[in-house]
């Protein structure tokens, strides 16, 4: 398609392949469709409408709908950033305006307008920002680090003794919700139960309706007491926020960052930990010292983004994006995925990325991710304390056999099994350490003393367990450790 390409909504005369011709799934158009058998690999299909179309090509959502799929890294960065061209207002959105959108479309959750400062312009997208900024702000991140090494703890121990876990329904999945309950102000609500509806709710399975009401309840429930009497925590310092949020506002924007952050951040962890234990290089890189923990993370977000896309932006007048012609009302894709790949600024995707944070994972512009701290602390220090409990974990199964779900929205590993010698518990409330090792013999015993009996055989004692050092709540007036417990301590701490 060119600059004078039909909109999306125009009708197309081209007659339908024949049954039997290999183009005869496409759908109307002869466009391609991001649902259903065409779209079982979407990150193929992504790079064969990049050659086809560009850096923008037309696709068709559920029901066939139109869209605009952005592919390229820089019209990504142009689509976010031009909130006077494009708005996550759907309400101007031609096929929802023509009904050709049911009310019970698969993606009227992601599609509908919600009053929250993701999908709100102007002065009331600043008042609803600044209130969620604001209590941002408020989180300490010496206190978020002790949550999350806290909660790794416990989740390690919960596995550790066995030899063998699954890192994605044993661990990411439960680590950010964990922290974003804390965070929240309820720390009471996080169990088993808030894990499988908040997933349940995201999958948008036949029972989603209740898991998502189950999530609500536990948010109305926090407002309620919050209102009543504030506390030092993010749901506290969002209800008291001179832009003085209704109650029905704090509960979505605690909806909008609960599940945000809890879909990123698992993905972001499942992700990171699936390429320690599958990319050789990798790790190496990681053991060897050339790369930190933090630098791997950006690597991630760079091949495997949390969201392969982002529904959606909207066209508020005619436009042109990467050689196409955008007419008022036509809806568009953000698409982290496919843009980070773009070859214009990625070549060589072996190449290294260290260093470089212009990936497009936490979206731009007005609406950026204004949590991705929190996710990324998350994932540094929940991947560190792991591989510094486990430091001799595995894979448990062929590379090949790792299975995903995916949707138009993100790729979530399945499962991630793993093995590694049995390991004892350990003290949730102090920094992770590996298990001990005894001391190395380095010859034999020395004989007994003229005079003396030899030393009667008796049977060897435990090493003495070596202490880790506790999780700090204050900067240390003594002398600090030195080497490299020095540089992980201050790195802990944050310093």
């Amino acid at each position: 398609m060119t600059s004078e390409s039909p909109s999306l909504t125009d009708t197309d005369p081209t007659p339908a392949p024949p049954p039997g011709c290999p183009a005869h799934r496409l759908g109307p158009g002869g466009l391609h469709r991001l649902y259903g058998p065409d779209a079982e690999d979407l990150d193929d299909l992504y790079e064969r409408l990049r050659e086809q179309h560009g850096a923008v090509a037309p696709v068709l959502l559920h029901d066939d709908v139109p869209m605009w799929v952005v592919l390229g890294h820089a019209e990504n960065q142009h689509l976010v950033r031009s909130p006077s061209l494009f708005t996550r207002d759907s309400r101007i959105w031609t096929p929802l305006v023509e009904g050709m959108v049911k009310p019970d479309h698969p993606l009227m959750p992601h599609i509908a307008w919600q009053p929250i400062c993701s999908h709100a312009e102007g002065d009331e997208h600043e008042r609803l920002r600044a209130a969620v900024t604001a209590a941002m702000v408020t989180i300490d991140h010496r206190t978020l680090r002790r949550h999350i090494g806290r909660h790794t703890q416990g989740l390690v121990n919960s596995f550790c003794e066995r030899g063998r876990a699954d890192l994605v329904s044993q661990f990411a999945e439960h680590l950010p919700m964990a922290v974003m309950c804390e965070i929240l102000g309820m720390p009471e609500e996080y169990d088993d139960r808030m894990v499988q509806a908040a997933r349940d709710a995201l999958k948008g399975t036949e029972t989603a309706i209740q898991s998502h009401a189950y999530v609500m309840d536990a948010l109305s429930r926090l407002t309620t007491r919050r209102r009543a009497r504030p506390e030092e925590d993010f749901t506290s310092h969002l209800i008291t926020h001179p832009a003085g949020l209704s109650d029905d506002e704090v509960r979505e924007h605690l909806r909008l960052v609960l599940f945000a952050a809890y879909e990123a951040t698992a993905n972001l962890l499942a992700n990171a930990l699936r390429m320690v234990l599958t990319e050789p290089g990798f790790r190496a890189q990681l053991s060897g010292g050339q790369m930190t923990v933090p630098e791997a993370i950006e690597q991630s977000l760079w091949d495997e983004p949390p969201f392969s896309t982002v529904l959606g932006y909207y066209a508020k007048q005619d436009t042109e994006l990467g050689g196409q012609r955008i007419r008022k009302g036509d809806g568009l894709l953000f698409a982290p995925a496919p843009g980070n790949l773009d070859p214009r600024i990625r070549p060589d995707l072996s190449a290294s990325m260290q260093g470089n944070r212009s990936h497009l994972a936490f979206g731009g512009g007005p609406h950026e991710c204004p949590g991705q701290d929190i996710g990324r602390a998350i994932a540094d220090v929940g991947v560190d304390a792991l591989l510094i409990r486990l430091s001799d974990i595995q894979l448990d199964c062929p590379e090949e056999d790792l299975r995903w779900r995916s949707s138009i929205a993100s790729r979530h590993l399945v499962s991630l099994p793993v093995r590694f010698e049995p390991k004892p518990q350990q003290d949730v409330n102090v920094m992770p350490g590996p298990v001990p090792v005894p001391p190395q013999r380095t010859g034999q015993p020395l004989p007994p003393p003229a005079g003396q009996p030899a030393a009667v055989e008796s049977r060897p004692t435990a090493p003495r367990p070596v202490v880790p050092e506790p999780y700090p709540t204050a900067p240390a007036p003594a002398a600090r450790p030195r080497g490299i417990w020095r540089r992980l301590l201050n790195w802990w701490r944050g310093e």
